[in-house]
């Protein structure tokens, strides 16, 4: 049965996680078929957004509790976890951080619940916009585990230490609200699926080049490089657009009064 669904339509990617039935829980298939949806977009010259969203009341309740308890007695699991899989990740990072490989902004719109693995993967997006109430967990604390799923790599862009710290060390769930103010939520909204998807239809509008290289150069500046290096970055990136086919399409269309097409 399938675990995911991508759908592109006028240059947006629908992605949704379709085990509804499961509040989207993460067993081997899914997390196969996430990073396998987010490495088809990778290479994909069409797309210009991603809508990363999931069926049903939740929008992934962590790892899926059976298929936990098959790997955790297991025996030793060295092996499997710290073989590199995917270039610097496993397969279970891969599910969070190849969201950031994706060379367009990726908008997650969060309902219900996002636990462990689903709160690393809303992590794994550009911008998340969550319904009011929606519950947000690192969640590994409760099986004696620490995050494992990119959310090392990714909490610190978004978060103080502190707020790392605590969600870590006690697994509570936090709400959306509180999220906002620490950092991890972009907006609440009452319908955080329409309200994402206003915002990836407004990014469609834009340069497709510039977008592209906006992300990119925003991963330079989070890089923790010399400020002479994001300097030069900026520099080099908007030298690539300056006078390009779009930036003159967009200048012609602000006279004309009309949107630009690309």
């Amino acid at each position: 049965m399938a675990r995911v669904t991508t759908e592109i339509r006028d240059h947006i990617a629908h992605v949704t996680l379709t085990r509804g039935d499961k509040m989207n829980a993460v067993d081997p298939d899914m997390a196969e078929a996430i990073v396998e949806a987010g490495e088809a977009l990778i290479g994909n010259p069409d797309i210009r957004a991603v809508l990363l969203s999931a069926e049903g009341r939740a929008f992934c309740a962590g790892l899926d509790l059976a298929s936990f308890g098959k790997h955790a007695s297991g025996g030793d699991q060295t092996d499997r976890i710290v073989t590199r899989t995917h270039g610097a990740s496993n397969l279970m990072q891969r599910v969070a951080t190849v969201w950031r490989d994706v060379p367009v902004p990726v908008i997650a719109a969060v309902q219900g619940v996002a636990f462990g693995a689903g709160f690393q993967l809303a992590l794994g997006a550009d911008v998340r916009i969550a319904a009011p109430g929606t519950k947000f967990a690192v969640m590994e604390a409760k099986w004696g585990l620490v995050p494992d799923m990119g959310g090392m790599v990714l909490m610190p862009q978004l978060m103080r230490s502190d707020v790392i710290r605590l969600m870590t060390y006690t697994a509570e769930p936090v709400a959306a609200e509180k999220g906002l103010d620490w950092g991890f939520v972009t907006e609440i909204a009452e319908d955080p699926h329409a309200r994402a998807l206003e915002i990836v239809t407004l990014i469609a509008e834009k340069s497709p080049k510039g977008t592209r290289l906006a992300k990119s150069l925003i991963a330079v500046a989070e890089s923790g490089v010399s400020e002479a290096e994001v300097l030069m970055a900026e520099s080099v990136e908007q030298a690539k657009l300056i006078g390009g086919a779009e930036q003159k399409e967009i200048v012609a269309a602000h006279m004309a009064g009309r949107k630009p097409v690309f």
